[in-house]
C-alpha cells in the first residue's frame, strides 16, 4: 500500500466513476442505491464516500490533503471527497486538524471499509450539508431539544449507592454549570412521569441551538445522540467538558453496574472504546487548528 502524504497541493476535481458510462452508472444507482456515510440512502449521488460504502472495498491508492476553493480538500488518488448530499467536502483553513483526522481515516481503511471507522468524515459531511440546508437544521434543532424532557442526567436514584454516588460526582457539577451559564432552572426527577422541564428553560435552549454554527450543530447532534443528554451535549460544544468527561457523565449507570457485577466482555468494552470514538469526533471538530 502506498503511504500517503498529507500536505497541501493542487486543486483537483470531485470524485467521480472513472470508468463508468452515464447509463451504467446510472442502472447500478437505480438498482443497488448509494449508501451514504452516516447511512444508507437511495439514489445519492455516486461520490467517493457513497461508492466506498456501496462496495466496501478500498478502491483507492492514495489519500492526501489538497487546496481547495479557499479551503482544505481530502483526496483519493487525487480526486476530492464530497458529502452524500454531493458537496465538496471541502473544510476551512482552521480545520486543518479535522482534515487531518479524515485523510487518516480513509488512509487507515486497508481492504474491506468499515464505516463506523469514519466518525470524522461523516460528521463533518453533515456540518457541511446541513450548512446548505436551512430546512434539515430546524429539522435537528426540533429533535434536539425533545430530549431535554427526557435528558439521562435529569433522572436520579438514591440508590444503590454506587450509582447515587456517581451521579452526584458527574451529573450534578454539570447541572449547576446549565443553570448557572444559562440561567435557567433545570428539574431533576426521580420518575419518568411529570418529567417535563419549564417552558421557559426550552425555549431559552432552543434559543442556545439557533446560535450554533453549522459545526456546532452537527457536533452537538452527534454528541446528544450517542450520550442520549441534551445537556452534556451542551456541555461538549460549549467546551464546559472534554470528551472524556463527556463519556464518563453518559456512562454513569452502566460503570454503576460494572463497580458490582464486574465487566461483560465484549459488550462493556466495546461501548466504552465507541463512545469515546463518537464524542471525541466531535470534540475534535470543534477545534480550530
Amino acid at each position: 500500500m502506498q503511504t500517503s502524504r498529507l500536505s497541501p497541493a493542487r486543486i483537483v476535481s470531485a470524485a467521480r466513476f472513472p470508468d463508468a458510462r452515464p447509463v451504467l452508472r446510472h442502472a447500478l444507482l437505480k438498482q443497488r442505491g448509494y449508501a451514504t456515510v452516516s447511512g444508507a440512502a437511495q439514489g445519492a449521488p455516486p461520490t467517493a464516500t457513497n461508492r466506498a460504502q456501496a462496495t466496501l472495498k478500498r478502491f483507492w491508492k492514495t489519500v492526501d490533503i489538497q487546496e481547495r476553493d479557499g479551503g482544505l480538500a481530502v483526496t483519493l488518488d487525487k480526486r476530492a471527497l464530497k458529502t452524500p448530499s454531493g458537496n465538496p467536502l471541502v473544510l476551512p483553513k482552521n480545520k486543518s486538524l479535522v482534515a487531518t483526522l479524515i485523510a487518516n481515516e480513509w488512509e487507515n481503511q486497508e481492504t474491506v471499509l468499515k464505516s463506523h471507522a469514519l466518525p470524522m468524515t461523516s460528521l463533518a459531511a453533515r456540518a457541511i450539508d446541513t450548512a446548505k440546508d436551512p430546512k434539515s437544521r430546524t429539522e435537528i434543532r426540533e429533535a434536539l431539544i425533545k430530549y431535554l424532557d427526557t435528558d439521562t442526567v435529569c433522572f436520579h436514584q438514591l440508590e444503590p449507592e454506587a450509582l447515587a454516588r456517581l451521579q452526584k460526582a458527574h451529573w450534578d457539577p454539570l447541572l449547576d454549570w446549565a443553570r448557572a451559564t444559562f440561567d435557567v432552572p433545570i428539574h431533576t426527577f426521580f420518575s419518568v412521569l411529570s418529567s417535563t422541564q419549564p417552558p421557559e428553560t426550552t425555549e431559552k435552549l432552543a434559543n442556545v441551538l439557533a446560535e450554533l454554527d453549522s459545526w456546532e450543530l452537527a457536533a452537538m447532534e452527534r454528541t446528544t445522540y450517542t450520550t442520549k443528554s441534551f445537556i452534556i451535549g451542551l456541555g461538549l460544544v460549549k467546551k464546559h467538558l472534554n470528551a472524556e468527561q463527556a463519556a464518563l457523565a453518559a456512562s454513569v449507570e452502566v460503570n454503576s453496574q460494572i463497580e458490582k457485577w464486574g465487566e461483560v466482555e465484549d459488550s462493556h468494552d466495546v461501548d466504552y472504546h465507541d463512545i469515546r470514538r463518537q464524542l471525541a469526533s466531535a470534540a475534535c471538530l470543534l477545534c480550530n487548528i
